[in-house]
């Protein structure tokens, strides 16, 4: 078993520990990660908008505290969320991969394939030569009503 170089595995969780914010260890978060700015938004931002709102006395002074300790549960919530759907979505390969076996089995061989005349709308297959006198509508492939065919003359010098 192979460990990290010269230490314990718990060493290894303290240098990743080090280098996350504060406000990310503080919190506990798992399976967000936001970096330094983010951070920085989330509680500086929310306590510079508490006191906005609370110096134009649209709110209370309490709101200083408060809405920092709103915008932190939140994100802490939507760390617990998104760890139960990476957890969800981990057991999810396993399940489809077993359904899609189970449901594809393959096919080897040939298929006989009869022809029906409502197979093909508007076509008619026939073995016998046109009537004399049939004149195309152009509407088959390589057929144009202006390439109709005329009878090339000997060319004279």
């Amino acid at each position: 078993m192979t460990g990290p170089p010269g230490g314990h595995w718990a060493t290894v969780v303290a240098d990743e520990e080090r280098g996350r914010p504060l406000y990310a260890r503080v919190l506990r978060l798992r399976v967000v990660n936001p970096g330094g700015v983010l951070c920085f938004v989330f509680f500086e931002g929310a306590v510079a908008l508490a006191a906005l709102l609370a110096l134009a006395e649209l709110v209370t002074w309490w709101s200083l505290l408060i809405l920092p300790a709103t915008v932190a549960a939140m994100v802490k919530v939507n760390d617990m969320v998104a760890e139960r759907v990476v957890r969800s979505a981990a057991l999810v390969p396993e399940q489809e991969r077993d359904r899609f076996r189970q449901q594809m089995e393959p096919a080897i061989g040939t298929a006989r394939v009869d022809w029906m005349r409502h197979s093909v709308p508007g076509v008619v297959v026939a073995t016998d030569p046109p009537p004399a006198g049939f004149r195309s509508t152009g509407t088959a492939l390589g057929d144009h009503p202006d390439s109709a065919r005329r009878p090339e003359r000997p060319h004279h010098r």
